[in-house]
Order: C-alpha cells, then sequence, then structure tokens
C-alpha cells in the first residue's frame, strides 16, 4: 500500500513559512539527494493555495539545471488539489468531499508513495484525521520568530517514532517519523 508522505522544510522554532509566506529561508543542497524523494512518489497532494502557488511553477533561465530537473520531476506526479472549491484542471484532480475515504482509494492503488505537500490547512486536516503515514521533517539552522505553524490547533497529542536522522553540511537535519499506533492500557 502506498504511504502518505509530508516532506517538509520546517524552521528551528516550528514554522513552515514565515510572518508573509516567505520559504527563502529554505536550503536545498546537493548533499540533500532531494532527487531519490521524488523518484520515490507517483502522486502529490495539494492544498488549493498551494497548488495554485507551486502545482504549475516554471523556474526562470537564471535557475540551476539540477532545480529545472527537480521541477520537471515534480510536474510529471499525479495532482490531486484537496479544496472546497472544485475546477476544472487538466493537470490535477480536485477533491472537494470525503476526504479520507479518497485518500484511502488513492493508497490502495499500486504506484509508489504520495507527497502530501500542502498548505498548512491540508497538513492539519491529514494529522488530525490520521492519514500521514511518514513525518520527514527538514529542521532548518533558522529561528524565524514568526510565521506559519507546522503543528497548530491539534485535536489531540501525536506520538511518533523515530525512524531515521540525517544530517547535511548546511547544517540542516532532516528527521523521520512515524506514528506511533496508541493502545488503551
Amino acid at each position: 500500500m502506498k504511504k502518505v508522505v509530508l516532506n517538509l522544510a520546517v524552521s528551528l522554532d516550528g514554522f513552515i513559512e514565515g510572518a508573509n509566506g516567505e520559504v527563502d529561508w529554505c536550503i536545498m543542497d546537493d548533499d540533500m539527494n532531494f532527487e531519490t524523494f521524488i523518484e520515490s512518489i507517483d502522486t502529490i497532494f495539494y492544498g488549493r493555495v498551494s497548488y495554485d502557488a507551486w502545482g504549475n511553477f516554471e523556474p526562470d533561465e537564471n535557475t540551476s539545471p539540477a532545480e529545472r530537473i527537480m521541477w520537471q520531476g515534480i510536474h510529471a506526479k499525479n495532482k490531486f488539489v484537496f479544496s472546497s472549491q472544485s475546477r476544472q484542471d487538466e493537470k490535477a484532480t480536485y477533491i472537494t468531499t470525503d476526504i479520507a475515504k479518497k485518500v484511502s482509494e488513492i493508497k490502495q492503488q499500486k504506484g509508489k508513495d504520495i507527497w502530501l505537500y500542502g498548505g498548512a490547512n491540508l497538513i492539519k486536516t491529514f494529522i488530525n484525521s490520521g492519514l500521514i503515514d511518514v513525518y520527514k521533517l527538514s529542521v532548518h539552522p533558522v529561528v524565524l520568530g514568526s510565521g506559519k505553524p507546522l503543528f497548530e490547533d491539534l485535536k489531540q497529542r501525536l506520538n511518533l517514532r523515530l525512524l531515521n536522522t540525517r544530517i547535511f553540511r548546511s547544517g540542516v537535519v532532516e528527521l523521520t517519523y512515524e506514528p506511533e499506533q496508541i493502545t488503551n492500557r
């Protein structure tokens, strides 16, 4: 079965974007080998705002060849947009109702894993609904002081089990977790 993977940059103080939506603090070094992650997925889940901003993003002429290849890989994936607004879009399928049921159906399909790209409201919905199978958080060596927090308005405690840690030369630390199954004692 496919897994839903939240792969996300987060500041040391827990923000996923700055106070004005900025993400210029995110570091992409070649030793992070992000291409391997892109190759491990065949589907991307977006919220509507994130899809509008990044779902069809085209890098400019000053973009490095490696980043251009990364965007080509991202744009080759199946795209699902979770939104209260339904649109016709030949590059994405819109999901407006029954999120948990639709996610379960997509996870049952053959293929590779699913990247939960975001945004913050969609991530919150997935966390609160228990729909994330893997949390891959890249903690960046920056303190923003304010912005959009990753974990906000949770309905209950989220217990995670550490699977892997990677440290990159930039100082970014990638922490990979899976949710612990809670049993009644």
